[in-house]
């Protein structure tokens, strides 16, 4: 049975674009079910339909249903251990958790100041002294995997895997509002970049047409 993903708006959808990107740049087939975001009640309908939260992402598999980017990761993860989206080696595999969890709970002034948004030009715009910690901590774990694990490959543990899908909509905000990052965390961004499926969503993301009001103020 083919796994179903259920995503909001490419545009802005950090959580929605993470277990994307964690199924198709690891080759594994999936159906895309797209419902618009603070949208018609018929839509935040169809999103109970899905998930008891009433948020997206969600992955439906049968008659599992798993919601949180995150959880959905590790059930991708545990379903397909040949993909191998968590390192080998337990120390590593530790710390692409603990880096991933950082990521899921973390950064809110960045996300609050900064959110995902494709369509915006291109500018940077004053950050709170929270929202600079906030880069200058990503960009300290994104140097120090590179330093660490960088002969093994581009991205945080060498291949792309969880951590990466974890991070990615990260380097989109960084882009789109112009955040200065040094040469070491650089690696990364230049990684993502460069994945085909990072670029997809993206053109998808900037195919869009509908827009949210609400996140069109920054």
């Amino acid at each position: 049975m083919t796994l179903k993903l259920v995503i909001g708006n490419r545009n802005y959808s950090s959580w929605s674009m993470r277990p994307w990107l964690a199924l198709r740049a690891n080759q594994i087939a999936f159906e895309e079910v797209f419902i618009p975001l603070y949208a018609e009640a018929a839509d935040k309908r169809r999103i109970l339909s899905v998930t008891p939260s009433g948020k997206l992402p969600a992955l439906i598999d049968g008659d599992v249903t798993v919601w949180d980017s995150l959880a959905i990761i590790e059930y991708i993860a545990e379903k397909f251990p040949d993909r191998r989206l968590w390192p080998e080696d337990r120390a590593q595999r530790a710390h692409a958790r603990s880096i991933a969890s950082e990521m899921h709970s973390g950064f809110m002034a960045l996300r609050n100041e900064c959110g995902m948004n494709l369509h915006r030009p291109v500018g940077a715009i004053a950050l709170s002294a929270d929202a600079r910690d906030n880069v200058a901590r990503i960009q300290q774990i994104w140097a120090d995997c590179h330093a660490r694990y960088g002969v093994s490959g581009p991205f945080l543990f060498g291949a792309f895997g969880a951590a990466d899908a974890m991070y990615a909509p990260v380097v989109h905000r960084f882009l789109t509002y112009a955040i200065e990052i040094g040469p070491p965390a650089r690696h990364f961004m230049e990684a993502m970049m460069g994945l085909p499926a990072f670029q997809e969503w993206t053109r998808a993301g900037l195919a869009e047409t509908l827009r949210i009001e609400r996140f069109e103020t920054v």
